[in-house]
């Protein structure tokens, strides 16, 4: 939705650069995924925004590679989707960054005495983040009284892990998770009336839109986002996502708009045309890519480096009354 808004606006330009926009649902699972790729690259597809999520956006961005379609994930956030890739380009900073930012904020601002976390172990974006957060918890000295997993089979049942926060008298949970599990999470800890801090990181994003949960249960969670709807400068972009689609815009569709913009960007710096082969756009973005700086919603002055990482930086927002708020 958020790449649907801002292809709409630049086609509205009547500029030089046209979109045509295609999506394939890949269910987060990598072997749709490969398939929803496929669909995209037989019907002619020049540019890509990847996948949404880094499991999968390891099997697509392999693909592009090969393919030499030129790649800018919103939020595929694993390491494992650029390594090795000149071709594949990150929006939304990477897992290892948000481990270490997330047990720096943790302790700079000292929100917790006993951290416990709980993590998926069969997902390279909470893995990743998790590995990297534990890293730092340790140089800092943060005081991590153990850890508790889950995968994608086991994802609606939490008590155990929960308990054992508990028991390990933790009074600050770290959620490198998505918001789905994560508001189950909370739902949870709410009928064992344990209530610790809850911190997440981008992927968290998008729990007060889950249906049926009781919003009131995310009160005091804070979370780091690049993206806060609540923020003045981001208000043109949320009444344009509230008027076309009824709903609140999170992080994924704020990365997916900015994404959108930057390939525009890149493309009118590489002096593209339509008539370019896929293999030659890509030639030719590779070495813009690297020179931009851009202003979007999810950053300011973003760059990126030969690797296809993003270089911006995230920041802590608390949930209060239903919204975020800086803290």
């Amino acid at each position: 939705r958020g790449a649907q808004i801002a292809v709409d606006e630049i086609n509205a330009e009547g500029g030089a650069i046209q979109f045509e926009l295609n999506y394939q649902d890949d269910v987060n699972v990598p072997e749709t995924a490969v398939n929803a790729y496929n669909t995209l690259k037989d019907w002619g597809m020049q540019i890509s925004l990847g996948s949404v999520t880094s499991q999968p956006g390891v099997s697509t961005s392999q693909l592009a590679m090969t393919d030499r379609i030129f790649t800018l994930t919103p939020s595929g956030s694993s390491p494992d989707v650029i390594e090795d890739k000149d071709c594949v380009y990150q929006m939304c900073f990477s897992d290892p960054n948000q481990g270490l930012a997330s047990a720096q904020y943790i302790y700079d601002q000292g929100l917790g005495e006993k951290v416990f976390i709980i993590w998926k172990n069969d997902d390279v974006y909470s893995t990743g983040i998790y590995n990297q957060f534990v890293t730092e918890a340790e140089a800092l000295g943060l005081d991590v009284v153990g850890n508790a997993t889950f995968t994608t089979d086991t994802s609606t049942n939490f008590t155990v892990q929960l308990t054992q926060a508990q028991e390990a008298g933790a009074d600050l949970i770290f959620l490198p998770i998505y918001y789905q599990p994560a508001s189950m999470i909370l739902t949870q800890a709410d009928q064992m009336g344990y209530a610790p801090k809850f911190f997440g990181v981008d992927g968290m994003d998008g729990i007060l839109g889950v249906e049926g949960f009781d919003t009131s249960l995310a009160e005091g969670v804070m979370l780091l986002t690049p993206f806060s709807a609540t923020l003045e400068e981001n208000q043109s972009f949320v009444q344009a996502y509230q008027d076309e689609f009824g709903d609140t815009p999170n992080q994924f569709a704020a990365d997916a708009y900015d994404a959108v913009y930057i390939l525009k960007a890149a493309l009118e710096a590489a002096e593209c045309t339509p008539d370019m082969s896929s293999a030659d756009i890509c030639e030719a973005l590779i070495p813009v890519m690297p020179t931009l700086s851009y202003d979007g919603l999810t950053g300011k002055g973003m760059t990126w480096d030969a690797s296809g990482a993003v270089s911006k930086d995230p920041t802590a927002f608390v949930i209060e009354n239903g919204t975020y708020v800086l803290p």
